[in-house]
């Protein structure tokens, strides 16, 4: 990495500094005093070399706050003492998660995850893959407006947070204690938390008792993880913790509406091979889950039509 002195267009020294990935501007602020420094950063810059741009400023990563805007700047407060300690906390976490290989490309959407994320949001690591994107989400929940919703595997709450905005009231379930937690959380960021019974428990061991209770069911199994994608072909097999035809013929039984959010290889005459599974068949609606334009995953709707 090389580095040379220059002036900025407002002509303000600055020290520019050569990367991989582009030129970064490493910059003084004047009339800030809680701000020192500026890095302006191309929009597709390797963020862990941030921390070696630090090193040769002097500056530790422990005392500066990220604020990471990917169209404008990404800004460093050097003023700790301003700081509390949840908010010095916050923001070594928000460090941790722009560097960590496993979370970083899933971190630079987290906007389009949460589009509050900033006002408080939680999310755990395996949280980061697996919840849903916040467009995709506003959608399966306009389909089940009024509507009692049962959300089977919640998670940190991403589909929970929008069914309760529109729905009748939403039961969102998850084993792990600590999802529960963050969803709580998060639907709290959202203002909605009160439109959602929260239930820390299995799925499966529950299901007997939600039989009548709910009017549509939302299936948002773990998928496997990231490695779903290196498949040709993904199977309901591969579905965790159950299969999935073990795990929708026991979701059949508490509402014939089901809504399953499933990878975009997802092997399609297997969702049909599900609707056939009752009798009548249910009606199968295939929907391509898109983000700009691309399809990341699929959305199926199975109901019973009206006699």
């Amino acid at each position: 990495m090389e580095r040379y002195r220059m002036q900025s267009e407002e002509h303000i020294p600055c020290n520019v500094f050569l990367s991989s990935t582009g030129p970064v501007i490493f910059k003084p602020v004047e009339n800030q005093s809680s701000f020192k420094q500026i890095i302006i950063i191309p929009e597709y810059f390797d963020y862990r070399e941030i921390w070696a741009i630090l090193s040769l400023v002097g500056t530790s990563h422990e005392e500066v706050e990220l604020r990471v805007d990917f169209n404008t700047s990404l800004t460093l407060a050097s003023d700790k003492r301003s700081m509390t300690i949840d908010d010095q906390s916050h923001l070594k976490k928000e460090a941790e998660n722009s560097t960590n290989p496993k979370i970083n490309r899933y971190w630079i959407q987290r906007y389009d995850l949460f589009s509050r994320y900033d006002e408080g949001i939680q999310i755990d690591e395996e949280g980061w893959y697996s919840v849903t994107h916040e467009e995709i989400a506003i959608k399966h929940a306009e389909r089940c407006r009024g509507k009692v919703v049962i959300d089977c595997f919640a998670g940190v709450g991403g589909n929970t947070i929008q069914f309760a905005k529109v729905s009748s009231s939403v039961i969102a379930i998850d084993i792990d204690p600590m999802k529960v937690k963050m969803a709580m959380n998060n639907a709290n960021v959202y203002g909605v938390a009160n439109h959602v019974d929260f239930v820390v428990g299995d799925f499966f061991s529950l299901a007997p008792s939600l039989k009548v209770i709910g009017d549509v069911s939302f299936l948002a199994p773990p998928w496997g993880g990231p490695n779903y994608c290196k498949v040709e072909s993904f199977k309901m097999d591969m579905l965790q913790p159950r299969d999935g035809y073990s795990l929708f013929k026991i979701v059949q039984s508490i509402t014939p509406n089901i809504i399953m959010y499933l990878p975009k290889n997802v092997d399609l005459a297997q969702l049909e091979e599900l609707a056939s599974l009752s009798s009548p068949p249910l009606t199968l609606e295939i929907e391509e889950s898109c983000i700009g334009g691309k399809m990341i995953a699929i959305t199926a709707y199975f109901s019973r039509n009206a006699a």
